[in-house]
């Protein structure tokens, strides 16, 4: 523990945290362990599962699948930050240094701004697909992905850095208590020395200014792949475009309204429970690393085809072996 000076008074500086997820629960606390390991486990399951078929399949190696295997790795980028730190928390105080703690915001903030960065990059993808289908493989290409991607780590790995070093320049001599299973910004900062006011100022602006940019953006490029989509005149033909960009929309408001909800508690705070805010922060995390798989492994044909392509075929082999064995051997 350091020791700092404020003004004039000498206050200490804790260097060292303990998380309480859902302090409020304190009966059976253990007992909280199984619904979110159950999760944890799901998400790897569910997650690597569709990112392991797009890499198997060579059919699913076009621009749009790559993406979606892109979008289920963050998934698992985010939840394997925080939850490995939150599980054992159910059994006791878990320390965290804050080293540690900064460290795991970088890279669950980096997790959901690439996240984001995805969901822009598909809303391209299939603007391209369906205005310019003449024009998409010249649009859509690896170099134009990778200039993309590469603009997009720039603006998240400086926003993330930011962030991560208003946190630092603080000291925190409130309390070493952090209420919640991971080390947001805005927590943190409730625990720090001083005048903290312009720091949750330019926190509130780069989660607004990504969010609402991004959405735009997606918002932007969706609505004129619906008005083309409507021009089309084959049924088939449309039906698939607004299907494929129908499971694109909901993946992205599944996400965008957890992260709306998750604002709206952190801007109320003081007239919520910290178990609410937990609860949101869970549903901000982990909802959608559950969902986003289930969609597109239902919603996506192609997906939906290889994953069960695999059992077919093992079925088919165990059905057709008996009747090989039986029928007369032609010479």
């Amino acid at each position: 523990m350091d020791v700092s000076r404020l003004g004039q008074n000498v206050s200490p500086s804790y260097t060292e945290f303990l998380l309480l997820p859902f302090p409020g629960v304190t009966l059976y606390r253990q007992v909280l362990i199984v619904p979110f390991l159950f999760s944890y486990v799901l998400i790897m399951v569910l997650n690597s599962l569709i990112s392991y078929t797009v890499w198997r399949e060579r059919s699913l190696h076009a621009p749009m699948y790559v993406l979606i295997s892109l979008l289920l790795s963050m998934n698992l980028l985010s939840t394997s930050t925080v939850l490995p730190q939150m599980l054992p928390s159910f059994f006791g105080q878990t320390r965290i240094p804050l080293s540690r703690c900064l460290a795991q915001m970088f890279f669950a903030y980096s997790a959901l701004m690439f996240r984001s960065l995805v969901f822009m990059l598909m809303a391209f993808d299939r603007y391209a697909a369906i205005c310019h289908p003449l024009r998409y493989h010249n649009i859509i290409n690896h170099k134009t992905l990778l200039q993309l991607w590469t603009i997009g780590l720039v603006r998240n790995v400086v926003l993330c850095s930011l962030v991560v070093f208003l946190a630092s320049r603080f000291l925190y001599c409130k309390s070493n208590r952090i209420l919640n299973f991971v080390c947001e910004y805005m927590v943190l900062l409730n625990l720090a020395c001083g005048d903290v006011s312009r720091a949750q100022l330019v926190g509130l602006l780069v989660r607004t200014g990504v969010t609402f940019s991004d959405l735009s953006i997606i918002l932007i490029f969706y609505l004129r792949v619906l008005h083309t989509a409507l021009k089309i005149t084959g049924g088939s033909k449309r039906h698939k475009a607004l299907q494929t960009c129908g499971t694109h929309v909901l993946v992205a408001l599944t996400v965008y309204s957890c992260g709306l909800l998750a604002s709206i508690l952190y801007k109320v705070e003081e007239s919520i429970s910290p178990d609410s805010q937990n609860l949101s922060n869970v549903i901000y995390f982990l909802f959608p690393a559950v969902v986003n798989p289930i969609i597109y492994g239902l919603g996506v044909k192609e997906i939906k085809d290889s994953l069960v392509k695999p059992w077919r075929n093992k079925f088919m082999s165990n059905t057709r072996g008996p009747q090989q064995l039986e029928s007369p051997v032609v010479q």
